[in-house]
């Protein structure tokens, strides 16, 4: 669609190793006395007035203000223990009663059961809430074990936070 003649035009005066180069200039020297000029970072130098300042003052204030009022979240978890029983012939609702007496600041005792192991011998599940920064899972499974001659051992059955 082009003719010759427009075709020449094309490549005229351009070497294949230079083609598409545009002719570069040396940089201009850099004078050390623009950077002072320019602060990209606003580094503060530069005096704020009084009016802004008091304005930010304000409003810090007043979202502190607003943030102290919310009441802090506490942090809950729902345990669910497994207490075994020491063996076929402890009394498991009076293991129970000694389970539920534990109680400890943050602690909030919840639903049980019975379920089944195998041989006749029953566990007990018994369900918790507790405030994290006030029990300890630990502490809590080593009072249960205290009572050593219904509980033979506590294990965690299932943990979630709230």
């Amino acid at each position: 669609s082009y003719t010759p003649a427009e075709r020449k035009t094309w490549t005229e005066g351009v070497s294949p190793l230079t083609a598409g180069a545009k002719p570069t200039a040396p940089a201009p020297a850099a004078n050390d006395d623009d950077d002072d000029d320019v602060d990209l970072f606003g580094s503060g130098d530069e005096e704020e007035d009084a009016e802004a300042a008091r304005i930010r003052e304000e409003r810090l204030k007043a979202y502190a203000d607003k943030k102290s009022k919310k009441p802090a979240l506490i942090a809950k978890s729902s345990i669910i223990l497994d207490v075994k029983p020491r063996d076929d012939e402890t009394d498991m609702k009076e293991m129970e009663n000694q389970v539920r007496t534990i109680e400890m600041d943050g602690l909030l005792w919840g639903a049980s059961k019975l379920v089944p192991v195998g041989y006749g011998i029953n566990k007990l599940q018994i369900m918790c809430v507790i405030e994290d920064d006030k029990v300890s899972v630990d502490l809590l499974t080593e009072k249960i074990q205290e009572f050593e001659d219904f509980v033979q051992s506590v294990d965690i059955a299932a943990f979630n936070k709230i």
